[in-house]
């Protein structure tokens, strides 16, 4: 595994770090799930297939339906 170093300010980190021990992972976790998921997101495919498989575990969202005029504006 390769190390890289980033510039952020101070504060940023500071939150950073706060937020990921409050999840219980630390911020490296955190960034190689990121560079994972920015690397991914650069094959449109991939994009693609993670819309259908959220879509697939909604259920109740109807992708692709059409709304009435009334429908939309019903509050």
């Amino acid at each position: 595994m390769r190390n890289i170093t980033l510039s952020a300010a101070d504060e940023l980190i500071d939150q950073a770090r706060d937020k990921a021990r409050a999840q219980g992972v630390t911020l490296n976790d955190e960034f190689r799930k990121w560079l994972a998921s920015y690397v991914q997101a650069a094959d449109g495919q991939t994009a693609v297939n993670r819309f259908r498989g959220v879509m697939q575990a909604l259920p109740h969202a109807d992708a692709g339906r059409s709304f009435s005029r009334d429908e939309m504006n019903e509050r």
